[in-house]
């Protein structure tokens, strides 16, 4: 089969690899399409540690069941499907739980981080459980599909707190997920939502994907006009969407006292936290990890239109071109969010 390889840091080659073979309780899909995220973009480099060569990269992906093994049930050939990032075991005290994401046997499709090897999506055919698959609804753009596993990131993120209509939230960083979560908290019933950035286009694409208000951090002091728009008392709840200190300074020191702040995006492996403002303010501080068993719920608001994946699809390639489409991310070339490849 055709596949991407990574085969040294910052070195992706289109090569012919062996079809993957499946498990008893495992199906081979055909891949239709599988999304670039972000983490492979950052990871390739070496620098996370979780992309160790040779590795076929890709975990956000949907496709067509090719074969299924002998003790899959509900799946047929031919079955449209979409599958989870997490190859979970379904039999550890948080899975049982229904914390899948926190499975003590956790892997992840597409990463090589020492501990183990999956080859991902970002090639003819990949192989999955059949307890991580989901079926598509007729119709469902399988371009669309591979935005599941991006949009369930954040649907469980807002899911990490309790959202009352009456609640005024803050996104920091308007970024894919950025926008996915402003998308979620709206879905969720949150009526007034404001987006922070440094990029004017970004907050335009904020504010039609459903934010109320959106701030400039370049050109305002986001302190300073969240608590002009809070009457000073600071939002209810915010969502820290990069990862770096400054983000997480500001969605910290723009919560009210006794609020809460969902720390979503984790580029740093440390930042610099201001304890004294969480310790003696009562800050809830909630990590999220990507999601739970979600799917289902995020093909349903997808499906209605309550989130959008469409604005967020800058191109969608071959999987050829995805070396030189790797690099343009890399590079944080204006303008790029989600880049699909068609295998």
């Amino acid at each position: 089969m055709k596949s991407m390889m990574l085969t040294a840091p910052k070195r992706l080659e289109i090569q012919d690899s062996p079809i993957p073979e499946h498990g008893e309780n495992e199906v081979l899909i055909r891949v239709k399409a599988c999304g670039i995220c972000g983490s492979d973009v950052h990871g390739f480099d070496g620098s996370s540690g979780r992309r160790i060569p040779p590795l076929i990269m890709g975990h956000e992906a949907a496709g067509i069941i090719e074969s299924c093994g002998s003790g899959v049930t509900g799946f047929a050939i031919g079955d449209r499907v979409t599958f989870d990032s997490t190859v979970y075991c379904g039999e550890c005290d948080y899975c049982k739980k229904g914390q899948v994401n926190l499975c003590d046997h956790r892997m992840v499709l597409g990463v090589s981080c020492g501990e183990y090897r999956r080859h991902g999506a970002f090639a003819e055919f990949v192989t999955a459980p059949a307890h991580i698959l989901y079926q598509l609804p007729t119709g469902f753009p399988f371009e669309h599909a591979a935005m599941i596993e991006a949009v369930s990131v954040a649907v469980h993120a807002v899911g990490r707190i309790t959202i009352a209509p009456s609640d005024t939230c803050l996104v920091v960083g308007a970024g894919m997920i950025g926008l996915l979560v402003v998308q979620a908290l709206r879905a969720a019933g949150c009526q007034k939502v404001i987006a922070v950035d440094i990029d004017e286009d970004r907050l335009e694409l904020a504010r039609r994907l459903g934010a109320t208000d959106t701030i400039n951090s370049k050109d305002k002091d986001v302190e300073e006009e969240i608590l002009a728009q809070t009457q000073g008392r600071g939002v209810v709840s915010s969502f820290e969407v990069v990862g770096a200190t400054p983000t997480v300074q500001t969605a910290i020191n723009t919560v009210r006292k006794g609020g809460s702040v969902v720390l979503v995006g984790n580029l740093a492996p440390e930042v610099d936290l201001p304890l004294q403002a969480v310790v003696t303010r009562e800050l809830s501080l909630l990590g999220t990890c990507a999601s739970a068993g979600e799917y289902p719920q995020c093909i349903e608001l997808m499906s209605n239109g309550s989130i959008q994946v469409d604005p967020l699809i800058s191109a969608t390639v071959s999987l050829e071109e995805g070396p030189s489409w790797f690099e343009r991310l890399y590079q944080r070339e204006p303008g790029l969010m989600k880049v699909i490849l068609q295998p």
